[in-house]
Order: structure tokens, then sequence, then C-alpha cells
């Protein structure tokens, strides 16, 4: 609800209840020589009007910049019921539900994130719910350590940076060996891959789908030959890509991670963002954080429980999964909503925009003297160009000047595609805007 200030007369019902005369008593604690003598330095009263007219004017002052960067966080369309619903009194909560009495609405908007999360990926189970995407892949790394008992994971160099840096941050506290695997033309190294799994030491696989620089990966072939050394396969996927592409229990992926930011959650100047971790069944007492399940009270009406929940917080410390303590409840629900209101169709249709789209951008984009693309392989919805002229430094300068945010330079993630940039194109962009992106590259070029 907005802020409504309480009257005198509320006031002065509530000081009664506590039992004081004045506002003043109730600071009595604070000794007198440290409190405040004089009034405070604060601008003159504004009415709500006011108020709301000057947080106008300061906003206004912000430069809003068509967005054409992705990188692991998308700007995309949000159905308006999802902010609705997720506003409601019922579901606004971020208490974690430990006690079921008090929190069947939580255990059960729970209970349906898992079970789309299943359907969506292709995976047994699922469960809830997680930091984001780095910390989910940190914990599938760890899970296959665990299963297998061995200590070293192979980390695509296509994963994410910053998803690297996570499991290797989880990885030195367990004594983990973390391997990159190659990269060839933007894509993982299978020949490579090859090799490094022939010791048969390896724990498990780590590959993401569509990679960091947007080329769709051969996950079925990867997942073949972790398993044919004794290793398990783990998928980072996005999901919204999975309205056109394999889902990882397709290509027999043992473990499923990816980042629910796409499903219903704006950018937010980076999070609160949402952990997807999936799996096999087999795995489910490897699973992190918490599983909800639905059953039946002593009268026969359905409720929903916490089913299993291996954190250090409920069991001893050497049997638990995980020290994850927090729960990303309300990004869940948020993402429950928007694949409820899309349906299996809707969400076939946005990432059907995210193809056509992102294609019709990289044909614009390429077909300006000296712009040329850096991979050839499929991809999804971003792509990484280079040019004749312009440092990635100076293309995204050059485009934030003309209104635009774009050209990611890859440079300081990997230095042999020095001077690529890489563009992302989501449902959320138009055809006259990613004209007039083109429009612009090709102005600073001419």
């Amino acid at each position: 609800m907005p802020y409504i200030p309480t009257t005198p007369e509320e006031t002065r019902r509530m000081l009664s209840v506590i039992g004081v005369e004045k506002i003043e008593d109730l600071f009595a604690d604070i000794p007198e020589e440290i409190r405040l003598k004089r009034p405070m330095d604060l601008p003159k009263p504004m009415s709500e009007a006011e108020v709301k007219r000057h947080m106008e004017e300061l906003a206004n002052k912000n430069k809003v910049l068509i967005n054409f960067i992705g990188a692991g966080a998308y700007e995309r369309l949000i159905p308006t019921i999802v902010p609705y619903i997720l506003s409601r009194w019922e579901i606004y909560s971020a208490y974690t539900p430990y006690q079921p009495e008090v929190s069947q609405g939580t255990l059960q908007m729970i209970f349906e994130f898992q079970s789309l999360m299943c359907e969506l990926t292709g995976m047994e189970v699922a469960t809830a719910s997680h930091y984001d995407g780095a910390t989910a892949a940190a914990e599938a790394a760890l899970m296959s350590c665990a299963d297998t008992r061995k200590h070293k994971v192979l980390v695509s160099r296509a994963v994410h940076p910053q998803y690297r840096d996570v499991i290797r941050t989880y990885a030195t506290g367990q004594r983990i060996e973390i391997v990159e695997i190659p990269i060839k033309d933007g894509r993982t190294d299978l020949a490579e891959l090859e090799k490094l799994l022939a010791a048969k030491d390896v724990a498990g696989v780590i590959l993401q789908n569509p990679n960091f620089l947007g080329q769709i990966e051969s996950m079925a072939e990867a997942v073949q030959l972790a398993h044919k050394a004794g290793a398990l396969g783990i998928a980072v996927f996005d999901p919204i890509s999975l309205g056109v592409l394999a889902p990882p229990g397709e290509y027999d992926a043992d473990i499923a991670v990816g980042e629910g930011q796409s499903l219903g959650l704006p950018l937010s100047y980076g999070g609160p963002y949402l952990g997807i971790v999936t799996s096999k069944e087999r795995l489910v007492r490897r699973l992190p954080g918490r599983l909800i399940g639905a059953t039946r009270d002593v009268d026969g009406k359905r409720g929903f429980v916490m089913t299993l929940a291996t954190r250090e917080q409920h069991i001893r410390r050497e049997k638990a999964t995980s020290n994850i303590c927090t729960n990303e409840a309300l990004c869940a629900t948020a993402a429950t909503i928007y694949l409820a209101a899309l349906g299996k169709e809707g969400l076939k249709e946005v990432a059907r925009q995210c193809v056509l789209k992102s294609h019709y951008a990289y044909e614009k984009l390429t077909s300006i003297p000296g712009v040329t693309p850096v991979f050839t392989g499929p991809f999804f919805c971003e792509f990484a160009l280079k040019t004749d002229k312009l440092t990635p430094k100076e293309g995204y300068k050059g485009l934030a000047d003309k209104g635009f945010a774009a050209a990611l330079d890859l440079t300081p993630y990997y230095p042999e595609y020095e001077g690529a940039m890489l563009f992302a194109v989501t449902e959320a962009r138009t055809k006259a805007e990613i004209d007039a992106l083109a429009a612009a590259m090709g102005g600073l070029l001419a």
C-alpha cells in the first residue's frame, strides 16, 4: 500500500496503548547530551503532488538507452499480470516456509515453481530456490563431486566468466580442481574435452547453452562424452531458449541449472535474481535448497510441506548438501506467474521472436561495410561482431551517444577475441529500434 501518515488521533491512541504521553518519551533511553538540540536541516515540507513532481524531475535527468546488451541479464517484456499478482498481500512475503500451517500459500507457489521447472527442462526433480545462475552452477559442481566421489570438474571457457569465477570460489574451499575446456570458433572444443576426460578422474562436465558468446553448443555429444568417462553432464541453460531448443532432459543431462531473471524479473540494477537447479531423481538427496511436496492432512484436504531440506540448519553438518539459507521465493513466484501466463505456446513465441529479431539485427549490422561476424555457428539471441575501424570502447561510447546501450567488449573476458563486441536482441526490441541501431553503427563507420 502507498504510504499513509497517521492522524493526531491515531498517534494519541498508539501512545496510550504503549503507555507514554508523547513521542519524545519513546527516546527517553537516549542520553540527553547526545540528542540533537536544533531542528534538522531539511528542505521545507512538500505536499504529495509536489514530492511526486520533484521525483519525476529527478528521474527525467536519467538518460535512458535502448538496450542491446545481454550477457546473462536481459531486458524482456513482462506481462502486467506478473507484478499485479506478485504485489497481492497473500503472496508478497519473504517469509521462509518453516511452519507449513502458516505458509501454505508460499509452499504452494514453490511447489508450482518446481513443477514448471521440471516441465520446462525435462528433468525429474527441481529444488527451490537459489541466489542466481552463478551459484546454481557452483552447486551443480559440488553435487557432481559428492555423487562420483571425484574431485575434478571440467568447465567450458564458453560458460559465463562470472559463473566460472563463482564455481572456482566454491571449489577452493572443497579442494576441488577446476579445469577449463578450450573453445574453438566460439564453442566448446569437444576434441579437447575428450582428451581431458581420458584420465577418468572427472566428476562433472559443465557446458552452457546458448553459451556466453551466444553460440549454440553440441550438448548431446558433450553429455555423451561425459557419461562415457564416468562423469556427470551438467547443463547451464537460458530458460527462454528452451522455447525452441532441446531441453536438458532430452539430451540426458544429469543436472541442469540456469538463471531465472528472464522469467518475469526486471533487470533491477543487478538483482535479486533467481537460481534454478534441477536434476535426475537419483540425485535428489544431493540437491541443495529445499524440495516442497504435496500431501493431505488428517481431514483429507490437500496441503503442502517441506519434503526435503538437506541444509545444515536442518540436519547434521556433515550430512548437509548446502548452507544456502535464503529463499528467493518471491522471485520464484514471479517466474511461476510469468510461465503460467504465457503457457507453452506463449513461451515458444517469445523464443521465436528472439531468434527472428536477433537474426534480423545480425543481417542488418553485418551488411554494413567494415562489420564482420566473429563466429560462424548458430546462435539464439546474442552474437559477436568486429569492425575494421572501431574498438569496442569506441563502439560502446559512440552508440551510447546516439541513445543505445550496445557493443559489450569481450576482450577482458576473452583476450583471444580482442576487438569483439557482443550484441543481444530480445523480444523487447522493435524493428524500428534495430534499424536505428544499424543506422547509428553505419554512421560511426562512415
